[in-house]
Protein backbone atom coordinates (compact mmCIF):
# COMPACT_ATOMS: atom_id res chain seq x y z
CA UNK A 1 0.00 0.00 0.00
CA UNK A 2 1.38 3.35 -1.29
CA UNK A 3 1.15 5.63 1.73
CA UNK A 4 -1.16 5.92 4.53
CA UNK A 5 -4.82 5.28 4.33
CA UNK A 6 -6.83 8.69 5.12
CA UNK A 7 -10.43 9.54 4.76
CA UNK A 8 -11.78 13.30 3.85
CA UNK A 9 -15.34 13.97 3.52
CA UNK A 10 -16.69 14.03 -0.05
CA UNK A 11 -17.41 17.58 -0.87
CA UNK A 12 -16.91 19.79 -4.34
CA UNK A 13 -13.36 19.51 -4.11
CA UNK A 14 -12.94 15.44 -4.02
CA UNK A 15 -16.25 14.83 -6.11
CA UNK A 16 -14.34 15.07 -9.94
CA UNK A 17 -12.06 13.23 -8.80
CA UNK A 18 -14.25 10.16 -7.11
CA UNK A 19 -16.30 10.07 -10.05
CA UNK A 20 -13.33 9.66 -12.65
CA UNK A 21 -12.55 6.73 -10.19
CA UNK A 22 -15.94 5.50 -10.03
CA UNK A 23 -16.05 5.34 -13.99
CA UNK A 24 -12.98 4.08 -15.10
CA UNK A 25 -12.69 1.37 -12.35
CA UNK A 26 -16.14 0.18 -10.87
CA UNK A 27 -19.70 -0.65 -11.97
CA UNK A 28 -22.59 2.11 -11.83
CA UNK A 29 -24.31 -0.62 -9.47
CA UNK A 30 -21.61 -1.23 -7.50
CA UNK A 31 -20.90 2.72 -6.43
CA UNK A 32 -24.66 4.49 -5.97
CA UNK A 33 -28.41 3.42 -6.36
CA UNK A 34 -30.08 2.66 -9.73
CA UNK A 35 -31.38 4.97 -12.11
CA UNK A 36 -32.99 5.35 -14.83
CA UNK A 37 -30.38 6.10 -17.67
CA UNK A 38 -28.58 4.47 -20.31
CA UNK A 39 -26.33 1.91 -19.57
CA UNK A 40 -22.98 2.23 -18.27
CA UNK A 41 -21.32 5.80 -16.95
CA UNK A 42 -23.81 8.09 -19.59
CA UNK A 43 -23.85 11.33 -18.83
CA UNK A 44 -27.21 11.31 -17.01
CA UNK A 45 -25.58 8.49 -14.53
CA UNK A 46 -22.96 10.74 -14.28
CA UNK A 47 -25.00 13.58 -12.96
CA UNK A 48 -27.16 10.99 -11.02
CA UNK A 49 -23.55 9.94 -9.04
CA UNK A 50 -23.00 14.07 -8.15
CA UNK A 51 -26.84 14.96 -7.04
CA UNK A 52 -26.27 11.19 -5.01
CA UNK A 53 -23.16 12.87 -3.70
CA UNK A 54 -24.31 16.30 -2.97
CA UNK A 55 -27.53 15.08 -1.15
CA UNK A 56 -24.92 14.41 2.00
CA UNK A 57 -23.28 16.79 2.19
CA UNK A 58 -24.51 17.57 4.98
CA UNK A 59 -23.36 15.20 6.68
CA UNK A 60 -25.02 12.66 9.42
CA UNK A 61 -27.37 15.66 10.54
CA UNK A 62 -28.47 16.80 7.11
CA UNK A 63 -31.19 15.19 5.30
CA UNK A 64 -29.51 12.02 4.08
CA UNK A 65 -28.03 11.52 7.82
CA UNK A 66 -24.98 10.46 5.32
CA UNK A 67 -21.18 11.14 5.92
CA UNK A 68 -19.47 9.49 2.54
CA UNK A 69 -15.97 10.05 2.93
CA UNK A 70 -13.36 9.93 0.00
CA UNK A 71 -10.64 7.40 0.85
CA UNK A 72 -7.74 8.43 0.00
CA UNK A 73 -3.97 6.97 -0.32
CA UNK A 74 -1.42 9.22 -1.02
CA UNK A 75 -3.56 12.13 -1.47
CA UNK A 76 -4.76 10.20 -4.51
CA UNK A 77 -8.81 8.95 -4.22
CA UNK A 78 -9.58 5.45 -4.35
CA UNK A 79 -12.79 4.90 -3.61
CA UNK A 80 -15.91 5.91 -0.82
CA UNK A 81 -17.01 4.77 2.81
CA UNK A 82 -19.96 5.80 4.15
CA UNK A 83 -22.11 5.99 7.47
CA UNK A 84 -25.91 6.54 7.58
CA UNK A 85 -27.97 7.05 10.67
CA UNK A 86 -30.41 4.17 11.49
CA UNK A 87 -32.94 3.95 13.40
CA UNK A 88 -31.35 2.73 16.35
CA UNK A 89 -30.05 5.36 18.04
CA UNK A 90 -25.77 5.47 18.55
CA UNK A 91 -25.88 2.97 15.27
CA UNK A 92 -24.98 4.29 11.67
CA UNK A 93 -24.81 1.59 8.66
CA UNK A 94 -21.36 1.50 6.55
CA UNK A 95 -21.14 0.99 2.94
CA UNK A 96 -17.77 0.86 0.64
CA UNK A 97 -16.30 0.75 -2.61
CA UNK A 98 -12.45 1.18 -4.07
CA UNK A 99 -11.79 1.03 -7.62
CA UNK A 100 -10.27 -2.35 -9.24
CA UNK A 101 -6.94 -1.29 -9.03
CA UNK A 102 -7.14 -0.02 -5.02
CA UNK A 103 -8.65 -3.78 -4.46
CA UNK A 104 -6.68 -6.47 -2.60
CA UNK A 105 -4.36 -3.85 -0.68
CA UNK A 106 -5.17 -3.59 2.94
CA UNK A 107 -6.85 0.08 1.84
CA UNK A 108 -10.77 -1.49 2.46
CA UNK A 109 -9.72 -2.60 6.09
CA UNK A 110 -7.72 0.00 6.37
CA UNK A 111 -10.68 2.51 5.33
CA UNK A 112 -12.58 1.17 7.57
CA UNK A 113 -10.58 1.66 10.73
CA UNK A 114 -10.82 5.00 10.10
CA UNK A 115 -14.24 5.10 9.39
CA UNK A 116 -15.13 3.15 13.00
CA UNK A 117 -12.85 6.17 14.82
CA UNK A 118 -14.80 9.08 12.68
CA UNK A 119 -18.21 7.08 13.88
CA UNK A 120 -16.74 6.32 17.25
CA UNK A 121 -16.25 10.33 17.40
CA UNK A 122 -19.64 11.12 16.45
CA UNK A 123 -20.98 8.99 19.54
CA UNK A 124 -22.17 6.46 17.92
CA UNK A 125 -21.60 2.84 19.93
CA UNK A 126 -22.02 0.38 16.70
CA UNK A 127 -21.40 0.02 12.92
CA UNK A 128 -23.25 -2.76 10.84
CA UNK A 129 -23.13 -3.26 7.55
CA UNK A 130 -24.61 -5.82 5.22
CA UNK A 131 -23.37 -7.97 1.98
CA UNK A 132 -23.78 -10.89 -0.07
CA UNK A 133 -21.52 -14.42 1.02
CA UNK A 134 -20.25 -13.94 -2.14
CA UNK A 135 -18.70 -10.56 -2.30
CA UNK A 136 -15.61 -12.09 -0.04
CA UNK A 137 -13.63 -9.01 -0.33
CA UNK A 138 -16.24 -6.94 1.32
CA UNK A 139 -16.50 -10.10 4.08
CA UNK A 140 -12.96 -10.54 4.36
CA UNK A 141 -12.18 -6.75 5.34
CA UNK A 142 -15.26 -6.53 7.92
CA UNK A 143 -13.97 -9.95 9.74
CA UNK A 144 -10.27 -8.08 9.79
CA UNK A 145 -12.55 -5.37 11.43
CA UNK A 146 -13.52 -7.28 14.34
CA UNK A 147 -17.31 -7.52 12.95
CA UNK A 148 -19.34 -10.11 14.39
CA UNK A 149 -20.63 -11.65 11.13
CA UNK A 150 -24.08 -13.72 10.55
CA UNK A 151 -25.70 -15.38 7.66
CA UNK A 152 -29.37 -14.61 6.85
CA UNK A 153 -31.79 -15.39 3.97
CA UNK A 154 -28.74 -15.26 1.57
CA UNK A 155 -27.25 -11.87 3.48
CA UNK A 156 -23.96 -11.55 5.38
CA UNK A 157 -25.19 -9.43 7.91
CA UNK A 158 -21.88 -7.27 9.93
CA UNK A 159 -22.60 -5.73 13.43
CA UNK A 160 -19.05 -4.04 14.81
CA UNK A 161 -19.38 -2.62 18.90
CA UNK A 162 -17.04 0.18 18.80
CA UNK A 163 -17.05 0.17 23.24
CA UNK A 164 -14.45 -2.59 21.96
CA UNK A 165 -11.05 -1.39 21.13
CA UNK A 166 -10.75 -2.52 17.18
CA UNK A 167 -8.01 -5.23 16.46
CA UNK A 168 -4.28 -3.58 15.10
CA UNK A 169 -3.48 -4.21 11.85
Amino acid sequence: MAGAVRLEPVDERNLEPLLSVAAAEAEPGDVMPPVEAPAGWSLARREAFREFHRASFRGLDGPTGSQMYAILVGGEVMGMVRMTRCDEPGTVETGMWLGRSARGQGIGAAALRELLNAAARAGMRAVVAETIPDNIGAVSVLRKCGAKLREDDGKVRAEICLDSTPPAF
